[in-house]
């Protein structure tokens, strides 16, 4: 009878962890085949050459030999780091600004300019595209260089030239996830026990000292948060610089994402881009390894502290 007993609570463990596995199998079942899958075939498609419709020739790694010789991508390895962190820094910077002014006591209708702050994140990405490239128009009649006009500064080829081009994808990507930044931010100071601030009210302590002692030490899991995924959003840029350049995508704009899309799908050259696709996972994986070890550096000082 014991045994029974023991039998029967065994099978009925098992049929609770199997009914566990079973609601989440639809996220690994959908993972392995638009995330596992397309990685893998990736890595083994780098090796050969292929044009999507013929067959498949092994070249070895003839297809990194080609993307290291090639001035292109290491145009679009630097425009990639060079956008992000124009678009990056001072998006980060004016989120916080912005999570401290809404954060406040004294602001009225805070509901409502949160939610305006959040709006350009949920907008479509390709509108906000598509109205920024009127914004940037190489036209005088376009609304950058029509106000720069009253300065007496001749109209700016917005997607031509080296540094313009970079400044208004750095625009497109700041105005799209300020709000969002933001809104973590906010989250992250609502968080922090208003005690605190009390007890340093009570010390003497000014608005600013109270800020730089306890919010901004307070907030530096959100920041390093916040910088993480916003370096890893500024490597994968893509859709601002296909619509703001067209499929030609210029070399002073290009990023990796769009340099390893072009070969795929204008060259028809899947093995280049895969081998781009690698490159751009292993600058990924190094920048998530650098993140966590400055993140595992400052948890472990604050224990020490």
């Amino acid at each position: 009878m014991a045994t029974t007993k023991k039998s029967k609570g065994l099978t009925e463990k098992k049929r609770t962890a199997l009914s566990a596995y079973l609601f989440i199998s639809p996220f690994f079942i959908l993972f392995a085949i638009f995330g596992l899958f397309p990685m893998i075939f990736s890595f083994y498609l780098s090796f050969f050459r292929w044009d999507g419709l013929n067959a498949m020739e092994f070249n070895g790694f003839k297809n990194f030999s080609f993307i290291f010789n090639d001035p292109v991508f290491f145009s679009s390895i630097k425009n990639t780091f060079l956008i992000g962190i124009m678009g990056t820094v001072p998006q980060i910077v004016a989120a916080l600004l912005i999570a401290f002014a809404l954060n406040s006591a004294l602001l009225r209708f805070r509901n409502t300019f949160r939610t305006l702050v959040f709006l350009p994140y949920i907008t479509s990405i390709v509108s906000v595209a598509i109205i920024f490239g009127l914004i940037f128009n190489n036209q005088p009649f376009g609304f950058a260089n029509y106000f720069l006009s009253f300065f007496d500064i001749e109209p700016i080829r917005w997607n031509a030239d080296y540094w313009p081009v970079k400044i208004a994808i750095a625009t497109m990507v700041f105005w799209r996830w300020v709000g969002y930044n933001t809104i973590i931010f906010l989250a992250g100071m609502q968080s922090i026990p208003r005690e605190l601030y009390e007890a340093a009210k009570i010390d003497g302590a000014t608005v600013g000292q109270q800020i730089r002692l306890i919010t901004l030490p307070m907030l530096k899991p959100i920041t390093m948060f916040v910088v993480f995924t916003a370096t890893i959003g500024s490597l994968q840029l893509f859709t601002e610089p296909l619509i703001f350049l067209g499929r030609g995508l210029r070399e002073e704009g290009i990023t990796m994402v769009a340099y390893l899309w072009r070969d795929a799908f204008v060259y028809n050259s899947f093995g280049t881009a895969s081998a781009a696709a690698i490159v751009l996972f292993l600058i990924i994986i190094t920048l998530t390894a650098i993140n966590l070890l400055i993140t595992n550096q400052l948890g472990r000082s604050k224990k020490v502290s």
